[in-house]
């Protein structure tokens, strides 16, 4: 399917008004920082060093060029109905939370417009969704399907499905680990538990890139057109991950002392290189451009006419360090952290 001009543009400007809305948060925290954070730890940081909470966090980068280039590929691209839907629906799995979980910690005034942009975020991401399925049309045979290729579809499903299975065992193992008091806070919001107020409780967006990942994996092997999407939003969270997460024990010398750390905090430093080469390669895999539509044609992943058909839909999140146990932690949606110990 294709869409309407008329829904191309709807749906580009509804992206286009997603996307400043999160820049405004971000360049609001980096005015925050006033200068006393470097680039790496506003990035991976959840408090500006000037003392006022920051209002956003990876997530909201991650959805910032999901933004930008879904606005660029609903007025190009012939799988923009399955952008805008993708987008509408994961704008809307990760912001709904702050409606209910927004810390009353930060100042009221800035509480108010942080509700106001949620709001309006959920509605622009209904929106979108209506946009994608009411502006849909059959698409001119020959014009390029949106679907992921065969070869990528099966290694993009190999991928996604590792980073899903990898960030779920380490969020079973904080389950073992973490302090009292922290459960059911850590996937609701609510002390002792503290974050960003623009983005969702850490475990929500745990749970959330563990089921996108899911799904992108079983859409893309059944070339779903939809995957491709997911799959790159996916990769995305995955890839800036790892770099934080990197990026953090390289500042601290930990890959320097790898061989005198314990089992588990290698077994961390490992994952967060896994994830860089993960989200890298889901995103060169799903990026390029789909397969031509046959006529009469739905081939599946293995070839041959409606084989599989479309398949079904839909950080590698992590968690950053909650500030109501803050622990010196790689920033991101990656594994707990690999040294120094937390502190609880």
């Amino acid at each position: 399917m294709t869409l309407t001009r008329g829904a191309r543009i709807t749906g580009a400007v509804l992206c286009a008004v997603l996307a400043l809305m999160t820049a405004a948060w971000i360049v609001r925290d980096i005015r925050a920082a006033d200068g006393h954070m470097d680039l790496w730890e506003y990035l991976g940081g959840p408090d500006p060093r000037s003392g006022e909470p920051a209002t956003t966090a990876q997530g909201s980068r991650v959805l910032l060029a999901a933004y930008v280039l879904a606005a660029v590929a609903a007025l190009r691209s012939s799988a923009a109905s399955s952008v805008l839907i993708v987008t509408g629906v994961v704008t809307l799995a990760l912001k709904l939370p702050g409606l209910w979980a927004i810390d009353d910690a930060y100042p009221l005034e800035l509480q108010d417009r942080a509700r106001l942009s949620l709001v309006v975020a959920g509605i622009a991401a209904i929106a979108l969704v209506v946009a994608g399925i009411a502006g849909r049309r059959p698409a001119p045979e020959g014009e390029p399907s949106g679907r992921p290729g065969r070869g990528a579809g099966v290694a993009a499903f190999l991928l996604l499905g590792t980073l899903a299975v990898v960030s779920t065992a380490w969020e079973i193992r904080q389950s073992f680990v973490a302090p009292p008091g922290l459960y059911p806070a850590w996937y609701t919001g609510g002390a002792p538990v503290h974050f960003p107020m623009t983005e969702a409780p850490p475990g929500w967006i745990t749970v959330v890139v563990i089921l996108m990942s899911l799904v992108a994996a079983f859409g893309a092997v059944a070339r779903a057109a939809f995957a491709r999407v997911l799959g790159l939003v996916a990769g995305g969270f995955s890839l800036l991950s790892g770099v934080l997460s990197t990026s953090f024990a390289a500042r601290h010398d930990l890959y320097e002392q790898f061989a005198d750390l314990r089992l588990e905090s290698q077994l961390s430093l490992l994952t967060s290189v896994f994830l860089i080469i993960a989200g890298a390669a889901v995103i060169a895999l799903l990026a390029r451009p789909g397969t031509e539509r046959a006529p009469g044609s739905t081939a599946g992943p293995w070839g041959g006419p409606n084989s599989w058909g479309g398949g079904w839909g839909a950080p590698v999140p992590g968690q950053p360090g909650p500030q109501g146990h803050q622990q010196p932690q790689a920033p991101g949606f990656g594994p707990p952290p690999s040294s120094p110990p937390p502190r609880w």
